[in-house]
C-alpha cells in the first residue's frame, strides 16, 4: 500500500467565526430588548394620560351638575365608581375609576370644590408633556398633571 497523505476538504465553522456570529446576536439582543422596554413604558403611559382626560372629563361633568367639584375625601379610589347620591336617585359619572397601569392609583386634590388637581407619575422621563416642576417622588419618573379648566 501506499501510504501517502489524502487531503479531505472539511467544511464548517472555525471557533472564531462562531464567537463573532455569537457577539453579534448578543449586541442585536441587547439594542432590541432596551428599545422593547422602552416601547412598554412608553404604552403604559399614554394609557396613563388616557385615564386622567377620561377622569377630567367626568369631573367636568360631575362639576356641571352639582357646582362643586368631589373634595378629595370623597374622591373614589381606583376601581370604585364616580358617583352622587344614593339609589335609586345615583347618578354615575364614571362606572370604574381606572387604576395605574402597574397597579397604582392617580392622586386627585380638591381643598374647595372649586379646582382640582389630578397628577400621575410617568416613566418615560423624556416624555415632551411632563410637567415643568416634578410632584414624583422617585428619580425615575416624571409627572404629567391635569387641572380644572
Amino acid at each position: 500500500m501506499n501510504n501517502k497523505l489524502i487531503s479531505k476538504n472539511i467544511k464548517g465553522f472555525t471557533l472564531i467565526e462562531l464567537l463573532i456570529v455569537v457577539a453579534i446576536i448578543g449586541v442585536l439582543a441587547t439594542l432590541l430588548m432596551a428599545n422593547f422596554i422602552g416601547v412598554r413604558q412608553r404604552a403604559r403611559d399614554v394609557q396613563r394620560k388616557s385615564d386622567l382626560r377620561q377622569i377630567q372629563s367626568a369631573l367636568e361633568i360631575y362639576r356641571s351638575d352639582q357646582g362643586i367639584y368631589p373634595l378629595t375625601g370623597g374622591f373614589p379610589a381606583c376601581g370604585s365608581p364616580l358617583a352622587y347620591g344614593t339609589a335609586p336617585n345615583q347618578v354615575t359619572y364614571m362606572t370604574k375609576i381606572p387604576c395605574d397601569p402597574l397597579g397604582g392609583s392617580y392622586t386627585y386634590t380638591s381643598a374647595s370644590g372649586v379646582s382640582y388637581t389630578l397628577y400621575t407619575c410617568l416613566e418615560n422621563l423624556n416624555d415632551s408633556q411632563k410637567d415643568t416642576t416634578d410632584s414624583c417622588s422617585s428619580a425615575f419618573t416624571v409627572s404629567f398633571t391635569v387641572r380644572n379648566p
